[in-house]
């Protein structure tokens, strides 16, 4: 009786995806995202953050407009679709200054390889963000994670430059490894956890190059997490708050982001 060929552990799809492989697995999302990024020619990123829930202000005005003319008296919805209108500005903001970054960026590197706008890839800002940077025809890159909710890719990243990641550690490293600037928009724990995380890298030391951070919405910050505050209290250093800058438009987001990305370059091509 012939025996039947035993399988290559490596096309063993049980074992894969087995406890014993858990090592395989957080190997292959360092990897394979490497190989794909370098295919891309993919060279640094500018990163967005943000919350998934904001709605852009075509659908937030087109959802406040049904609710409005169904006639219903739900007080708590009306409140809700007239508070999603508000903060589409966040929306429209992201978008606005990702097409400006990748329309600056293109006009620099052709192909386009460089500062390419990235985001973890789902709904609310990092749609807006991988949106604008579509609509100047650049790169965009979106490192998505499977979660029971909310984060499904968004239409607008480049179909070589979506990842699906399952270990958020691997996805914060390809978020930071590449990074050259973070823009942190208006967020949930998500957002603070991610902003918090490059915060602390920066400050230990842990990240030695150059970024340059930005708050957007001083107001929003203030109010969610004052750092100033903390600063007062003695938790950390007074020379901490100048880890990062706060903005409050996109024009200023813009003045602090390209003289920066402007020295990176610099800088780059003086170790080659």
């Amino acid at each position: 009786m012939e025996r039947k060929k035993p399988e290559k552990a490596y096309q063993n799809l049980q074992f894969l995806n087995s406890p014993y492989a858990r090592e395989l697995r957080i190997l292959s999302e360092y990897l394979e995202p490497k190989s794909r990024l370098r295919k891309n020619k993919v060279q640094d990123t500018v990163v967005f953050f943000g919350s998934a829930r904001i709605k852009s202000k075509e659908d937030a005005r087109k959802n406040l407009d049904e609710l409005r003319a169904s006639g219903k008296r739900d007080n708590e919805a009306l409140r809700i679709a007239e508070r999603d209108l508000k903060n589409a500005r966040y929306y429209e903001d992201a978008l606005e200054l990702a097409r400006r970054l990748t329309s600056w960026a293109k006009e620099r590197y052709t192909p386009h390889s460089r500062f390419i706008v990235t985001t973890g890839g789902g709904p609310g800002i990092m749609e807006a963000a991988n949106r604008g940077a579509k609509l100047a025809g650049g790169k965009t890159t979106g490192f998505n994670i499977s979660l029971p909710f909310e984060q499904e890719p968004n239409p607008y990243i480049d179909e070589n430059l979506n990842f699906d990641f399952h270990y958020f550690f691997m996805r914060k490293l390809w978020l930071v490894f590449m990074a050259k600037a973070f823009v942190i928009f208006p967020g949930g724990f998500g957002t603070l956890d991610e902003f918090m995380e490059v915060l602390t890298l920066v400050q230990t030391g842990k990240i030695k190059k150059e970024l340059k951070i930005i708050l957007y919405d001083r107001q929003f910050w203030e109010e969610v997490i004052n750092i100033p505050r903390m600063a007062e209290l003695g938790t950390i250093s007074e020379k901490d708050l100048k880890l990062f800058t706060w903005c409050d438009s996109v024009d200023q987001m813009e003045n602090e982001l390209i003289p920066h990305l402007k020295k990176v370059e610099k800088k780059s091509r003086l170790l080659r």
